[in-house]
């Protein structure tokens, strides 16, 4: 039986400034920054829960043939990759604040939904955040 998700991934057109977003804007942790000769492992995670990673993988890499490679970038391009993530906060209108003032990309303002607050912002690359305050 699996006991745990340990790794995803969002795909970025150039890592260093994924890391600068998720990181310093975000306010993400850097967890693991490799060189594997083939690609870079690059991943960050919400601090203090360093077993749950995200790949921040540039499609750059000998693992995707140039066609795929193609595909990705028009898709991030568009804004058309799906949900990438999904983040919990405790105060979602205090960190929609924060982000304005750090000059992120709002796609949706903080909203009162039935499961609690939650709110949408674009990443340099297209893919879509939601920052998610839970009801109680």
């Amino acid at each position: 039986m699996f006991t745990a998700i340990t790794h995803s991934n969002i795909w970025v057109l150039d890592q260093d400034e994924a890391l600068e977003f998720y990181v310093g804007k975000l306010g993400l942790e850097k967890n693991a920054d490799v060189d594997l000769g083939n690609m870079r492992w690059l991943t960050i995670n919400v601090p203090g829960e360093p077993d749950r990673e995200v790949l921040l993988e540039s499609p750059d890499n000998e693992y995707i043939d140039p066609d795929s490679q193609a595909a990705i970038r028009s898709l991030l391009s568009k804004g058309r990759t799906g949900l990438a993530l999904n983040l919990r906060t405790d105060d979602c209108r205090g960190d929609y604040e924060d982000l304005v003032a750090k000059g992120v990309e709002i796609i949706e303002e903080p909203t009162e939904r039935f499961y609690g607050i939650d709110m949408a912002v674009r990443d340099p690359f297209g893919n879509h955040i939601r920052i998610t305050q839970p009801t109680g």
